[in-house]
């Protein structure tokens, strides 16, 4: 695979401040940077009280439709920075909702991925994902992008590996303590290079509250860690 400068952005949202969600993961993003890669729903926070809160906070992300607010900023951001950007965001498809992954390339255009394995209470706000696993270029790669508690089930990854991705970016919300090691496994088993994107913080707007773990990381096809954000800290791989 060729050589590229890449990164994981290690952010703490504040539920619904989007902009100052956005400000910050887009301050995480270092110079000269090939491919960034940002958390699950990094601009909205992620305990919605019901659907319709989530759709309020969503936004148009489709590439065959124009889009909302966010995914146009970061737009321009890779634009500016010559960066292609990985971000989780909530999105809206006519009626439907989806917890989804953009890819937007510094030339405007952008793909996405929505999230097929839903966590928990996810059930209750997101539709699951009807796209398969995708692979698409960037970078001068192959890349696949993954959401979160798809690294619970091998088989995405798996599909990712065997149609070609070279990469698989993962925005995650983590709070279950096994998957930074388990992203090592799938690197491993899989021969690619893997970027998670946590966050760090606390909600408690719905139920139990959740402890958002951090430790983000980019890890080599032999399972190599290459660089990882200390849990509880913002920061960049």
């Amino acid at each position: 695979m060729k050589k590229l400068s890449v990164a994981a952005i290690q952010t703490s949202p504040e539920f619904g401040n989007t902009w100052i969600n956005v400000h910050q993961a887009i301050n995480g993003i270092p110079p000269q940077c090939d491919l960034a890669v940002l958390p699950e729903l990094f601009a909205t926070g992620y305990q919605f009280l019901d659907r319709a809160e989530a759709r309020a906070l969503a936004e148009n992300v489709h590439p065959d439709l124009d889009p909302g607010p966010v995914t146009r900023r970061l737009t321009e951001v890779a634009r500016d920075a010559g960066t292609t950007i990985v971000a989780g965001l909530a999105e809206t498809h006519g009626d439907r909702l989806f917890n989804s992954a953009v890819m937007i390339r510094p030339d405007g255009t952008r793909d996405i991925y929505r999230k097929v394995h839903l966590f928990q209470d996810e059930k209750n706000i997101f539709d699951p994902g009807d796209l398969g696993f995708p692979v698409f270029e960037a970078c001068g790669i192959r890349v696949g992008l993954m959401v979160c508690y798809d690294w619970l089930y091998p088989e995405a990854a798996r599909s990712l590996a065997l149609a070609g991705a070279q990469l698989i970016c993962h925005p995650a919300n983590l709070v279950l303590p096994w998957c930074p090691e388990a992203m090592i496994t799938r690197s491993q088993e899989n021969r690619l290079h893997t970027i998670t994107a946590n966050r760090v913080g606390r909600e408690a707007r719905t139920g139990e509250p959740l402890e958002f773990i951090g430790l983000s990381q980019i890890v080599s096809p032999l399972g190599k860690r290459l660089d990882q954000v200390a849990a509880g800290e913002l920061g960049t791989a």
